[in-house]
Formats: C-alpha cells, structure tokens, sequence
C-alpha cells in the first residue's frame, strides 16, 4: 500500500560465427584462425573470457520496472535532451561492473545517447577519476527495442560492499512516458538540456523520487557468490522510511549480512513495488506475473524472501473495486505457486509473515475481517511447510498489547508502514544462518 501519487510523485523543478567454405592450404588457414582469434579477444573486453573461469555476474543492485500508467492517478514523465543521474546503494562488491537497463513496458524504441557509471559523490556529484563510460558492444549509443532489455559492456571500477553508485543516461530525443520504478525513496537527479552524463557535477534542474529505465546493477563475482532476491510491496520497497538514507529492511539485512563472517558473498535485490499484490494488478504486475522476470532471471540468485498479500487484503473496496476481494485461501495459493516456482529451479525461498495494520488511516483499507484473513495467512506460512523457512515480521513489529497493531515506537504514523527503527527490527529478525554457506 502507499500514500495517492499526489504525495508521492512531486517534482522539484525544475546484442563470430565465420563459415569458412573457401578452400584453403594449411598454413593460411592457421594463420587465418589465429588472427580471428586475436581479433575477437582484443574487439571484446578482457572480462569476458574471465566470465566462465570460476566467476559470474551476480546483481548487486535492482528495481523492479513499471509501466508508465502503473500507479493510480499518475503518468511517469517524458524526457527529451536530457540526462538522468540515479543513485544506487549497492550490497556486494567487486572490480568489474555492467549495468541493465529497461524498456519494458515502452510502446516505442528508446535511444540511449550515453550512458555512465561512477563512484557517488553526494547529490548530483560523482567522485572525480571514477567515471566510466559505459559501451553497448563497442558503441557508446544504444537503441531498445520496445519491451526488452539491455545490458552493457563490462568496466572496470572497484566498487565496495555497500557503496553509492551513481548511473547517468543520457536520453537526446524526447522520449514517451518513461519505463520506471515509481518508488524509489531516493533522489534521481535530472539535468537542463544537454549531455552531462560523465560530468563531476552535474547542473540540475529538478529530482524525481524515482527510477527510470535503469533495472540492475551487476558485479563480477566468484561463483560461491549469490544473490538474495526480497519481493514485496511498500514494506519491502522501503516506503516511509528516510529518503535517501538507504533505512529499508532490505539495506539494513544486506549491511548485516556483510558484517557476519561467511555471509559477506550474498548480495540483497530489492524487487519490492509500492501497492504490488500477489493476485491482481494495479500497482506494478501482480508477483506472480512478475516472479520469472523479477525473481528467476535476476542474475546470481540463490534464496528468495517473499512478504506480500497485504493489499490483497486491503485494496479492494479502498483503491480498486471491491469485486477484486480476495479469501485468504486465494491470497495462500498464490503464496504456495510462488515457493513451488523457486524450488523448481532450485532455489531456497522463505516467506515473511503479514505485519499488522489495524488503525490505518486509509479508510477501509482494515477491517476486523481482512484481519482474520491476516491471520489465518499467517498461520499457514508459519505451520504449512511450504517454505524453507519463516520470517516472523509479524512478532518483530506488532504491540504486544495490541497484536493487531503496529508497536507505536514502529510505526511510521500511517499504522500501516514502519518506520525506519521498524524497518531495523524487521531486518535484525532476519535468522543470517539460513544464508550461511555451507563451508564455513
């Protein structure tokens, strides 16, 4: 659940197969073949022959895309000669970096004019001497198709665990409504006419609280290096934490985990969409038409924490139309699809109990029924077996006193979403063992 756009979405203004069918003597041919070799090695970064010798991209960072008109009562925007400087608080580290970028729900081609990668510097600024231009197969522009993805070539820049990034774009023709991730508690800074893409100090003229067309960030890593993909709503996405500031549970469990010994090789995606549910769309595709593309195609990924259904249950009747109520038996089927899709494919996954709600100040979005609901999924994901293992976000958060609700000292003020010491409790709940590696 979140807040209508209108508190929300405020600007400030301002892609070497040769068949060789010609005859040729034996010595021409090896010298032939040689050559080719030293041609594709050297028209290719370096990294690339790395890829297979014990090591592979892990995500380091994510954001889940939407649609333009995803979110109720909103449109993104359009840009035209302009560039886009995102910031992204990374969780593992590594010396060679590549970026994914995102036209997905796009109706047209987007032009990439330029695009960059550097070590933050605060605000609009980069560190001086890490900007790195990023290249498409060579060539610094880049065209994506309508519904697909990008991703660029491999740079080398040492980024720490836990590092700001900044990704520059640079978009030169005006651009139709935006592939975004609407939420993004962070500031994305925009700038005047004109390519700044690889400049110190960007000039600015207005900051969305937005992404646009940037998916991923991915790092070079050893191959017992895993990513941790969280899938969520609002409370996964971090809303009503301190923008900015990187207070949602999934920055604080990533910090944790680089902190513990033999947990430091597991990087945090957070494919969390503010209002996402697991049944209906609305807010961003429901999670079980996302799970493939925002979950099992996530580079590197190992273990999955799943903690949506909330808005399944407090939706209906408040923003969307009330003939899309749901039963808590719905809501636990579609949790059950999810866990049976990951261990298809291998993967550890855990799911979070439902937090509390009661009190909200979104009239009707509680209600002493959707409670029971709450409950009765909660009580599933605790006993059914279907996951690996349980995060109680649930005891971590709620009032002793008042189980239906949200321990005041966690509640960001809505009853609905907590705070940032409420995000803290909901990480440090996190049992780090169920991601320890087996060797150590």
């Amino acid at each position: 659940m979140q807040l209508p756009t209108q508190f929300l979405h405020n600007k400030i203004k301002p892609a070497l197969f040769i068949n060789a069918s010609i005859k040729l003597g034996r010595s021409v041919f090896i010298s032939a073949v040689m050559l080719l070799a030293v041609v594709s090695f050297s028209a290719a970064p370096s990294v690339w022959a790395k890829d297979g010798n014990g090591q592979h991209w892990v995500g380091t960072w994510s954001a889940s895309p939407m649609a333009a008109n995803s979110v109720p009562g909103a449109t993104s925007p359009s840009f035209s000669n302009q560039t886009l400087r995102h910031v992204t608080h990374i969780s593992i580290g590594g010396d060679q970096v590549r970026v994914r970028l995102s036209n997905a729900y796009g109706k047209d081609s987007l032009v990439i004019g330029a695009a960059h990668i550097a070590l933050h510097g605060g605000a609009a600024a980069i560190v001086n001497g890490s900007d790195r231009a990023l290249s498409f197969r060579g060539q610094t522009s880049v065209t994506i198709p309508a519904g697909a993805l990008v991703l660029s070539d491999p740079v080398q820049l040492k980024v720490p665990a836990l590092a700001d990034l900044a990704v520059s774009i640079y978009v030169p023709d005006k651009t139709e409504p935006a592939t975004w991730h609407q939420l993004g508690m962070q500031s994305t800074y925009i700038s005047p006419p004109g390519n700044y893409a690889g400049d110190t100090n960007m000039p600015v003229t207005a900051t969305e609280p937005s992404r646009f067309w940037l998916a991923g960030v991915e790092v070079l890593a050893s191959r017992k290096v895993g990513a941790i993909v969280t899938i969520g709503d609002s409370i996964t996405d971090g809303y009503s934490s301190t923008p900015d500031t990187n207070q949602r549970w999934p920055d604080i469990f990533s910090k944790r985990l680089n902190a513990k010994k033999g947990h430091g090789n597991k990087a945090v995606l957070n494919q969390g969409i503010s209002g996402n549910r697991v049944l209906h769309d609305i807010f961003g595709p429901n999670a079980l038409a996302r799970f493939d593309r925002d979950v099992l195609a996530q580079p590197g990924v190992t273990h999955v924490v799943v903690l949506e259904g909330i808005n399944d249950l407090g939706l209906p009747g408040v923003f969307v139309p009330a003939t899309e109520t749901v039963s808590a038996d719905e809501v636990i089927t579609g949790l059950q699809q999810l866990a049976e899709r990951a261990h298809s494919k291998g993967l550890k996954i855990f799911s979070g109990t439902l937090t509390p709600f009661e009190g909200t100040i979104f009239p009707g979005y509680f209600t002493p029924e959707k409670e029971m609901k709450r409950q009765a999924i909660n009580q599933w994901i605790r006993s059914s077996g279907a996951f690996d293992a349980v995060i109680d976000f649930d005891v971590a958060t709620r009032d002793p006193d008042q189980p239906a609700r949200l321990l005041p000292a966690y509640d960001s003020g809505d009853h609905l979403h907590p705070n940032d010491a409420g995000y803290k409790a909901m990480a440090e709940t996190v049992d780090l063992s169920l991601f320890r590696d087996d060797d150590d």
